[in-house]
């Protein structure tokens, strides 16, 4: 019986809906997997669903022979190993789109959370140490008239930057991939990222993780960013050099960060955790209930596109099944 493997159980009804017609083997909450544990789990299967986390390596690809289709729940695929897909024949997925405005919200909490030092208050209050309303209490960062500035301007970018407009803040993006079509609000596209880098005041990051981009905000970029600026990354945790993130903030160079992916996840660079003006968060720029069933829904709808021999739906590596 064809057989799809499931790195963990994933929320909504989507796996009940792939068991009507085929047998569906769900791994148990547990870490993630990587090269020859991903292979045994995974084994004669037909399909796989795996996490962001789970290294999906060529070993995999070459110890799974029957393997047709890999569905990343994710929209990023820096964890595939995508030449020894295509080598194999084997389709990746991705799910694009239904995490966009979620993300986009996140985003736009740990800015809102740093420039206005909300976890600060919430510590103080729970702490019994608000004594009442004073004129310089935890004063922070207003937007309005402030610069934006977002690395990478695809589907989450976007949307962060039209939220940005909506604040009162002036927009600028650096991206490599200029957009085909005008993202429908102003918003001043400015390729070198050296000279973009010191007109921002609130430096969100959504570009993907390529050689390119891994280390992409380290000491030298960090310092271009004028003094009292403000860094969130909700794309991936090794495009900022955490060390390097630290070092400026302890020099004060920066008024904060806030930051849903770090450069070794799940660790966290212990300088950061005991810092006030940072936010952390665990990985949570999808996680709701909506956004995160439609993720299930779509690796779903992927696998059972393939497996009954129809062109998948958010293609990766766009392979014909074998």
């Amino acid at each position: 019986m064809t057989e799809v493997a499931v790195t963990a159980p994933l929320p909504g009804t989507a796996l009940e809906r792939l068991g009507r017609t085929y047998r569906v083997r769900v791994r148990p909450p547990g870490p993630p997997l990587a090269g020859a544990e991903l292979a045994a789990f995974v084994g004669t299967a037909d399909a796989c669903i795996c996490l962001l986390a789970d290294r999906v390596t060529a070993e995999v690809f070459r110890a799974c022979r029957r393997l047709r289709i890999v569905a990343n729940y994710a929209v990023g695929v820096n964890n595939l190993d995508l030449a020894a897909a295509a080598e194999a024949k084997v389709v990746v997925t991705n799910t694009p789109d239904v995490l966009t405005e979620a993300t986009a919200d996140l985003a736009w909490a740990l800015i809102l959370a740093v420039s206005r030092r909300l976890l600060e208050g919430d510590r103080l209050v729970r702490e019994g140490r608000f004594d009442g309303w004073q004129p310089e209490l935890l004063l922070g960062s207003g937007l309005q008239g402030k610069t934006l500035g977002v690395v990478g301007l695809g589907r989450i970018g976007t949307a962060v930057a039209r939220r940005g407009v909506a604040f009162g803040m002036r927009v600028i993006a650096h991206t490599r991939k200029r957009p085909s079509a005008h993202p429908g609000f102003e918003c001043e596209l400015v390729e070198d990222l050296e000279a973009f880098l010191p007109r921002v005041d609130v430096l969100t990051l959504h570009c993907p993780l390529t050689s390119e981009t891994r280390g992409l905000m380290d000491a030298r970029r960090l310092a271009l960013l004028p003094r009292g600026a403000i860094l969130v990354n909700t794309s991936r945790g090794e495009v900022v050099d955490e060390g390097a993130l630290v070092a400026a903030l302890e020099a004060g160079r920066l008024d904060g960060a806030g930051l849903d992916v770090f450069e070794r996840e799940p660790a966290v660079h212990p300088g950061l955790v005991g810092r006030c003006d940072v936010v952390l968060l665990p990985h949570l720029g999808s996680a709701t209930r909506d956004t995160r069933a439609a993720m299930a829904d779509l690796a779903v709808d992927n696998v059972l596109a393939v497996l009954e021999g129809r062109p998948p739906l958010t293609p990766v590596v766009p392979v014909l099944a074998r």
